[in-house]
């Protein structure tokens, strides 16, 4: 059941269906795989593949422009330090939302039985379906981003009813959560329609001719008990599950002998329970209304009163000649009582992917020497019974946590008990027998699954208020904890990033459906961004670790290491100032670099001087296309020549070439990371294709011109001559820098790196030297023999040394070199290394000596040098010192 071959391991790369994970071993994948996914997975993934490359074909023009917005352009978002970095949704984010509209707009999905047709299992039955209405459900691992699925399916629907004619889709959004603590997170992210903004979520105005970003000021957000109606479209209502419902039973309180219900929300029941909020009387009021369910596996019975209530709503908006426009759950575990799937699932991505793309944190648990160090012992004081199991999760925290420290992140310890009293006991033996655990310990009181019912009573609800906030807030370092003892349901998604520890001091038993992704879920968030491997330690009792060890049977490969005193720490790998290796003077290793003024700049105001009658460009012929070749209009990838945008123009539809040019105009910008000007470049733009692309003037408003600039060579001469023009135009070098701040090695911050080789330096104020290439770490251990090397240090990204220069496609770009050498207080080198030469390297030797010029000129007291080291003459020449190497190495001096 391993990943296929060809898996990839970035979670932005789009996956060929024929190289997902199933659940069985890879001869089988031909002839079995279509029957051991869920059902309706396996062959929608063909379909929605098809689509794709289609360039999105038979959807709506809104969805066309929201897809290829989202999925198909490149978007440039600002970091905390000002600095751009850019975003993309993964692909499993991505193919969820594909999905879903590819069976509203391109399947015209209706009801059950039109999902059906999607089965590949052939084993299927309408009976399978409790539902009346369009239900989709989307299986996501936990911490791939399901929260994000749900705002661009929000969008999506809101557009789609704004702009489309005869859209059945809806702009009023129930978002049910499954307690206050998940609700609370996602309360932050809707807040002022935060997440449409901080996220690429609306297109630029302009696009499509439409104004996304004005018309989605249109939607509130309704919290609560403050659900009420404003107007009849542009309503979120966000509420938790339990205030769904109405009936006469008692609300949870603060002062229920069991706290869980108040804690996390009432959990749903055979019979309806109070609410604040009726649904019935929003109905009463609207016409349209979506719902989107967060963390949907805890509403799976048809007998509980969420179906009912949602069932009440579809049947009052049928009698307004309306429905239930969509329902959409996402879950990492959709799973009926007896495991079956839902048989509404159209997609999924699962843990076993999620963990091989280093999406989530991967699972690692003691070897079998390090399990058969601990015991149970005989004793009816439940700590005492599992010391050893606790002692063991506090040494791999402390190990975690020390390193964590490094690099600004505080690591989390998390223990599981069977009941509150033993949860008590052990928050208490925690405290008292680990000092740094003292007062460090936050105990959640919740009910086991309806199994034990032992409390405290008389909780205050300032004192639960509180308990809430100390949860959400303990990954912070204002906060004062550092462990977690509970016996809380872990079927609900509590979003704690920083858990690197689990301790699970309890069995499950089957009647508590409980399964093992959930359990192992509340650690698998990830703390640093980007594509580090990261890691939680699993430890616990026989009975815990068997249950946990049953989630290999959904292909998720658990590591075993050795745990206890004496072992290195799981933990993405920190690179730091070597301060605490009493063998290093770290002073005298440190290496000061100069930083300059930028020397390369744009000059933004020369735009307006930009002669498109003088861009030098090759004439594209002008072709005649006929009346059905004219209708489709396609747009290509620049560089694989790949389909990205395709426009299906009505027999009735007037043709507009505004949204071209505007997508021209708006590329260019984007390429260039120009922040303004757009008016004066689409005016430009407008008159190049009017007068100057093609081999003849063209009318801009004929349909055969718009078909024509959908051709590749039409579209790459058009942004390639623009961009080329614009850079000569714009980009300026001041002829000289000044030293404007210094940069010293010593003040460098920890920092993490993905789980790699490295070496371990004496002549680097560093404590690792991790190499991107064998060679890089080869060149290191030259550097350590070279007796006529002081010191010298890999130049890693959070040094903050970098270097603007013109690349090949005259774009300003920026440059990190390889290393820097000191071979005396006053002598330094740069030093560039290359397994294999590429095209940029003449430019970026340049810009390197140029520095060294600028450097050496506008200060006498340091000089530097640079050195370009190949790889076939290094190994040809083998140096002997660093000295030698300077004298032989001569290439781009």
């Amino acid at each position: 059941m391993a990943l296929h071959p060809s898996f990839p391991e970035s979670p932005h790369a789009i996956l060929d269906p024929a190289v997902r994970w199933f659940p069985a071993d890879e001869a089988l994948r031909e002839n079995s795989m279509d029957k051991l996914m869920p059902p309706l997975v396996s062959e929608l993934r063909k379909k929605v593949k098809e689509w794709r490359d289609s360039g999105y074909k038979g959807a709506t023009d809104t969805s066309r422009y929201l897809l290829n917005w989202w999925f198909n352009n490149p978007h440039l978002l600002p970091k905390a330090d000002g600095t751009m970095y850019e975003f993309q949704y993964f692909f499993a984010q991505r193919e969820a939302v594909e999905t879903i509209i590819f069976l509203y707009d391109v399947a015209g999905v209706q009801d059950k039985y039109d999902l059906m047709r999607f089965d590949s299992s052939s084993l299927v039955t309408t009976g399978m379906f409790d539902e009346t209405w369009r239900r989709f459900v989307v299986k996501m691992a936990t911490g791939s981003g399901k929260t994000k699925v749900l705002s661009l399916i929000l969008a999506w629907s809101f557009f789609h009813k704004l702009y489309e004619p005869e859209s059945g889709l809806s702009r009023n959004f129930l978002i049910i959560t499954p307690n206050i603590i998940v609700l609370d997170r996602i309360r932050k992210d809707f807040e002022g329609l935060k997440i449409f903004f901080d996220d690429p979520v609306l297109p630029d105005d302009g696009v499509g001719g439409r104004s996304w970003h004005d018309d989605i000021q249109q939607i509130s957000l309704h919290v609560q008990d403050d659900v009420r109606i404003i107007r009849p479209i542009g309503n979120i209502f966000l509420t938790n599950i339990h205030r769904v419902y109405a009936g006469d039973d008692t609300p949870a309180s603060p002062d229920d002998d069991n706290t869980m219900d108040y804690f996390l929300g009432k959990r749903p029941s055979g019979a309806t329970t109070d609410s604040k909020v009726d649904l019935s009387m929003i109905v009463r009021d609207i016409d349209e209304l979506m719902i989107l369910n967060d963390e949907a596996h805890h509403i799976h019975d048809p007998r509980l009163a969420w179906f009912k209530s949602i069932d009440d709503i579809n049947n009052r908006l049928k009698l307004k000649d309306s429905a239930l426009s969509l329902q959409i759950d996402t879950t990492a575990t959709p799973k009926h009582r007896n495991g079956a799937i839902f048989v509404q699932t159209v997609a999924d991505y699962p843990l076993v992917e999620a963990i091989s793309q280093n999406v989530v944190k991967h699972p690692v648990l003691p070897d079998a020497p390090s399990r058969a160090k601990l015991v149970e012992r005989q004793s009816a004081k439940f700590t005492e019974r599992y010391a050893d199991y606790l002692h063991l999760g506090v040494i791999e925290w402390r190990k975690a946590y020390e390193e964590h420290q490094k690099a600004d992140k505080k690591a989390i310890l998390f223990v599981m008990t069977d009941d509150t009293r033993n949860c008590d006991d052990v928050a208490r033996y925690l405290e008292d027998s680990y000092q740094d655990l003292k007062d460090a310990v936050l105990v959640i009181h919740t009910k086991n699954n309806g199994e034990i019912s032992e409390s405290k009573s008389g909780k205050a609800k300032e004192e639960l208020d509180k308990l809430r906030q100390q949860a959400n807030d303990i990954d912070g370092w204002d906060s004062p904890y550092k462990a977690i003892v509970s016996v809380m349901m872990l079927t609900e998604g509590w979003d704690v990033r920083n858990v690197t520890t689990i301790v699970g001091l309890r069995a499950y038993s089957a009647k508590s459906n409980i399964l093992p992704e959930q359990t192992l879920g509340r650690g698998l968030r990830k703390m640093y961004p980007g594509g580090l491997e990261e890691y939680v330690s699993v430890i616990g009792t026989n009975a815990f670790m068997d249950f946990v060890e049953s989630i290999q049977a959904e292909g998720v490969v658990l590591e075993r290491k050795p745990m206890g005193e004496g072992t290195g720490p799981k933990a993405p790998l920190v690179v730091e100032v070597d301060e605490e290796n009493s063998k290093k003077d770290i002073e005298a290793l440190d290496i000061e670099i100069p930083v300059l003024t930028p020397r390369i700049y744009r000059e933004y105001k020369n735009l307006a001087d930009l002669d498109v009658t003088a861009l030098g460009n090759a004439k594209v012929p002008y072709q005649s296309f006929t009346e059905d070749q004219q209708r489709e209009i396609i747009f290509k990838d620049l560089t694989t020549g790949k389909v990205t945008h395709t426009t299906i123009l009505d027999t009735a539809e007037v043709a507009d070439y505004r949204s071209v040019i505007g997508y021209f105009a708006q590329t260019i910008m984007r390429e260039l990371r120009l922040v303004s000007g757009y008016d004066v470049l689409y005016g430009k733009v407008k008159a190049f294709v009017r007068d100057e692309l093609f081999d003849q003037p063209v009318d801009l408003e004929s349909p055969n011109t718009l078909r024509n600039l959908s051709e590749l060579v039409a579209t790459k001469t058009v942004i390639e001559s623009f961009k080329k023009a614009i850079n000569a135009l714009t980009i300026r070098d001041r002829g000289d820098a000044e030293i404007r701040d210094t940069i010293k090695l010593r003040q460098t911050r920890p920092f993490v790196v993905k789980d790699q080789d490295y070496l371990i330096p004496k002549k680097s104020p560093f404590n690792r030297i991790v190499g991107d290439s064998p060679f890089e770490l080869q060149f290191a251990a030259f550097l350590e023999k070279c007796d006529d090397v002081i010191s010298y240090a890999k130049i890693y990204l959070a040094v903050g040394y970098k270097l603007d220069y013109v690349n090949a496609e005259g774009d300003i770009s920026t440059y990190y070199p390889d290393f820097l050498v000191k071979v005396s207080d006053r002598e330094k080198f740069v030093v560039e290394t290359k397994g294999q030469e590429d095209l940029g390297v003449p430019l970026k030797m340049q810009r390197l000596k140029q520095w060294c010029e600028d450097i050496n000129r506008a200060q006498h007291a340091k000089e530097y040098d640079f050195v370009y080291v190949d790889q076939e003459s290094f190994d040809k020449y083998k140096p002997t010192s660093f000295r030698q190497l300077v004298e032989a190495f001569k290439e781009y001096k």
